[in-house]
């Protein structure tokens, strides 16, 4: 597939790095036991990715579900059937970071589309978008490829359907686990927002920002740097 120079691409990750999926986790866990909520949060964090590997193409809020049972079981808390669901129902609600809807547009008037590849089903992703104020572009699923980054099938499905490649593509994200590192392991130039200050190796990052204050300008440096390091090696 041609690539139209014309046609930048900044892809990213939905929860963690626009809205806060830390908050929509603990809150979730707080309604349910109160005073436990951060505490939780610690635990569920272990449970989710590993109920994504075992089940890759369970729906996104069946997943919330389960890593939230797990989660419980572990913390010896006794979860009613009725309240497990807790964070499949509140996700449309959680809140994007307060620094996203502007960077989002002020990508968009810099001349870069967006679009998300998320770890989460159709019909979440598109209750979202309602929070995000700001079109996007292009949405990729895991409900769409059948798998849960870090697999690479989202930025696979992405590259096939749009014809995006490393000359017209920055992908942008929190998660170092979930998308900075298959980033890396594919060739796309990236971005790691790095809200938490998480110890791990910076330099398999383009570039490394706090929040997505300053995001356009690092997008565009490294769009910029990745070409010119292209074009000095043909």
């Amino acid at each position: 597939m041609t690539v139209d120079a014309r046609v930048r691409w900044a892809t990213f990750d939905c929860f963690g790095t626009l809205v806060d999926w830390r908050h929509g986790i603990a809150t979730g866990a707080e309604l349910l036991f109160p005073g436990r909520g951060a505490e939780l949060l610690d635990v569920y964090n272990r449970h989710e990715p590993q109920v994504q590997r075992e089940f890759p193409a369970m729906r996104y809020r069946d997943v919330l579900t389960e890593a939230l049972r797990r989660t419980a079981g572990e913390a010896g808390l006794d979860l009613l059937e009725d309240d497990a669901r807790v964070l499949a129902v509140s996700i449309p609600f959680w809140p994007v970071f307060p620094d996203t809807r502007l960077a989002l547009a002020d990508l968009r008037a810099a001349g870069w589309r967006i679009a998300l590849l998320t770890n989460c089903d159709r019909d979440v992703i598109g209750e979202t978008q309602r929070r995000l104020a700001v079109a996007v572009d292009a949405v990729v699923t895991a409900e769409d490829v059948g798998s849960y980054k870090p697999h690479h099938n989202h930025f696979h499905r992405f590259a096939d359907s749009f014809g995006a490649t490393r000359d017209n593509w920055v992908h942008v994200a929190q998660s170092y686990f979930h998308d900075i590192r298959p980033a890396h392991e594919l060739g796309i130039p990236r971005v790691w927002i790095n809200r938490l200050a998480e110890p791990d190796d910076p330099s398999i990052a383009d570039a490394v920002l706090p929040d997505l204050t300053e995001l356009v300008q690092a997008v565009e440096q490294v769009h910029r740097a990745d070409r010119l390091n292209t074009e000095g090696v043909r």
